[in-house]
C-alpha cells in the first residue's frame, strides 16, 4: 500500500522510502493547503494510507473508511520518553 504524507510529514518522505514504502505526500499532489476533506477524499479515491497529525482528518478518514495513522502529540512524547528511558537508563524523571 502507498502513503499519502500530510503536510506536516512531508518532510519524512525520503525517511518511509528508505524503509521501503512507496510515498507521495500532500504537496506531490498538489493539495498542500488543502481542505482536511479534500485530503481525505484523495487517499480514498486512490487506495492510499493517510499518515496526519491531524485529529480531524484522522475523524473523518475513520467516517469514510479511509485507512489513517493518526501521529498524536501523545504518541510522540511517548515514544521520545521511551527512547530517552532506554538510552539514559540511569536518569531520573522529575516528578
Amino acid at each position: 500500500m502507498k502513503l499519502l504524507l500530510d503536510e506536516m510529514y512531508a518532510g519524512l518522505k525520503e525517511y518511509f522510502e528508505t524503509l521501503g514504502w512507496e510515498v507521495v505526500t500532500v504537496q506531490d499532489v498538489g493539495l498542500q493547503g488543502a481542505k482536511d476533506r479534500d485530503v481525505v477524499n484523495f487517499a480514498r479515491k486512490n487506495n492510499l494510507l493517510l499518515v496526519t497529525q491531524d485529529q480531524k482528518s484522522a475523524d473523518l478518514a475513520d467516517l469514510l473508511n479511509v485507512k489513517c495513522v493518526l501521529i498524536s502529540n501523545s504518541l510522540i512524547a511517548k515514544i521520545a520518553d521511551e527512547k530517552i528511558r532506554s538510552t539514559y537508563p540511569d536518569l531520573k524523571r522529575c516528578k
